[in-house]
């Protein structure tokens, strides 16, 4: 039997949710939230790509793996209790962990950089920008009663704040000692 890769059900520009008999509109802040955090997911499995430390890779593949567990919990109505692991308060633990020790190796924030000085760097600060945007959808989610699970929003916060460390990180592990600060631009 031949692999196929396409249902046809969103052709009219609607999605399923699990467990939810009407299908939403691809434009509808749920599908929204999760396929943002999809891009996201996306944009880091770049950064991983070209990441050069081993470290970074290591703290990428488990936030990848976590994105997908979000999106999934996203995709799934209300009303169904999947028994899968959920994002939660232990998750969030681990990103300001991670963000500190790699903290302990960058020095503390000094100020706003500019991206660019290494390219593994920059996609790090792509991912944050993301990430960022994750989380206002996922916000919207919130503010509307939509999120069951406060934790994301908590998750992303958090994550954003870790893929700025890692650019500082992977911009000194090139060498960078210096980074291009905003203020130090003249205009």
């Amino acid at each position: 039997m031949k692999p196929t890769f396409y249902t046809r059900t969103g052709d009219d520009g609607t999605t399923a949710i699990y467990g939810q008999k009407e299908r939403l509109p691809k434009n509808h802040p749920r599908p929204d939230a999760y396929g943002t955090i999809d891009e996201a997911q996306a944009v880091l499995g770049i950064f991983r790509a070209v990441g050069s430390q081993p470290r970074t890779k290591e703290i990428l593949v488990r936030v990848e793996h976590d994105l997908y567990l979000m999106m999934g919990e996203l995709a799934v109505a209300d009303n169904v209790d999947l028994p899968v692991h959920k994002i939660d308060q232990t998750d969030v633990d681990w990103l300001e962990h991670t963000a500190d020790e790699i903290g302990e190796t960058t020095g503390g924030f000094t100020d706003f950089v500019l991206p660019g000085d290494t390219f593994s760097g920059a996609y790090a600060h792509l991912g944050r920008t993301v990430v960022r945007r994750a989380e206002r959808k996922v916000a919207a989610l919130h503010h509307s009663g939509e999120l069951k699970n406060p934790f994301i929003l908590r998750y992303l916060n958090r994550l954003s704040s870790l893929l700025f460390v890692l650019a500082l990180y992977e911009d000194k592990m090139h060498g960078v000692e210096n980074p291009t600060y905003a203020k130090d631009v003249q205009s």
